[in-house]
């Protein structure tokens, strides 16, 4: 039974990738049935997930257990209920307020880990002297980041006309500035054929029986 099971498995899921693949070709019906198939189940799958692994231990379990000094928790279980009132047209206007409060709070919890992630870390780093490496590759590679550092913030300095020689310093900023999106596409890039080699793993391994 469990043989079974894994084989139907293996061709439930080279069919669904092959359906996905077919998008290639154009819009068609299999794209569409494993398109809504998997937003289905990852919705369900969360859903599950966030009633056992968060509200479970999180909320239901510490009111349950020891209401006295965890009743702070009952103000995101009321915001939670709530948002759940989206549902109901005449009562969609109560959704707003938690919906606010969570976009607001996650903006400013991502404002500060990006300050210190990334502006802190890059301040920091720029303030290393270079030569106190003993590899020279580390202090080529200090020197390219203090100079880009440097060279990137002052292309976004618009306060005065950029003509001659402090034209030089922006161009140099822009240099680096695109060597730096460009690692980003790429980085992107090889994260989806990561993804493909791996569909084409399962394709010819698991499936097929092609590769070994």
């Amino acid at each position: 039974m469990a043989d079974l099971m894994t084989v139907l498995g293996i061709w439930l899921g080279a069919f669904f990738t092959l359906s996905i693949f077919s998008f290639l070709y154009k819009d068609n019906p299999f794209y569409k049935l494993s398109e809504q198939i998997f937003v289905g189940l990852s919705a369900g799958y969360w859903l599950i997930y966030t009633i056992y692994n968060i509200l479970v231990p999180n909320l239901f379990n510490l009111l349950l257990t020891d209401f006295a000094n965890n009743w702070l928790l009952l103000i995101p279980f009321a915001l939670g209920l709530m948002m759940l009132l989206r549902m109901i047209p005449s009562l969609q206007w109560v959704s707003r307020y938690p919906i606010a409060i969570m976009v607001g709070t996650t903006a400013a919890i991502y404002m500060l880990l990006s300050f210190k992630a990334d502006f802190l870390s890059q301040i920091a780093a720029t303030m290393i002297n270079p030569f106190k490496f003993t590899s020279a590759v580390d202090v080529v590679g200090t020197i390219l980041l203090i100079i880009g550092t440097l060279c990137g913030v002052y292309f976004f300095y618009f306060s005065r006309k950029k003509e001659g020689v402090f034209a030089v310093p922006s161009k140099i900023g822009i240099w680096f500035l695109m060597v730096s999106f460009g690692a980003s596409f790429g980085y992107t890039v090889m994260a989806r054929i990561s993804l493909l080699i791996g569909r084409l793993d399962f394709l010819l391994r698991d499936w097929l029986h092609i590769i070994r």
